[in-house]
């Protein structure tokens, strides 16, 4: 994984709002173009309107025209380093299930496809 799109995702989970939880995540998702589209959490004090960053740096990258990701960085608090949720891994799944990601801890890191974390996936050729 780049360093510049870890250092992306520290950015933007810098910017997370955590106020119940305290547990900042940041993401950090690159385009096939190479832009890079951030995303931290977003919580709620209607528990279940909380926003993962992974959703959020989709809803960016889609906001701005972007469909094709090449690669995803996820940076937490702490160890080992979380993976995507679920709701996450089926909003990332939407594109393509080769992405690979890295979840990334004060000290560790952790690699990842997320066909690995989504076996079995339900996917827009379900619909046909």
């Amino acid at each position: 994984m780049t360093e510049t799109l870890v250092a992306a995702a520290r950015r933007a989970q810098q910017q997370a709002y955590a106020p119940y939880s305290r547990y900042q995540v940041g993401a950090a998702l690159e385009a096939e173009d190479g832009q890079i589209y951030t995303g931290c959490n977003m919580e709620n004090a209607s528990f279940g309107l909380t926003i993962c960053a992974e959703r959020t740096a989709v809803a960016t990258a889609v906001t701005a025209g972007a469909r094709r990701f090449r690669r995803i960085a996820i940076v937490v608090g702490s160890e080992p380093p979380a993976m995507p949720c679920g709701a996450c891994r089926q909003v990332l799944a939407e594109f393509g299930l080769d992405l690979p990601g890295e979840s990334v801890g004060p000290s560790t890191r952790v690699s990842w496809n997320l066909r690995d974390l989504l076996p079995g996936a339900f996917g827009p050729g379900n619909l046909a």
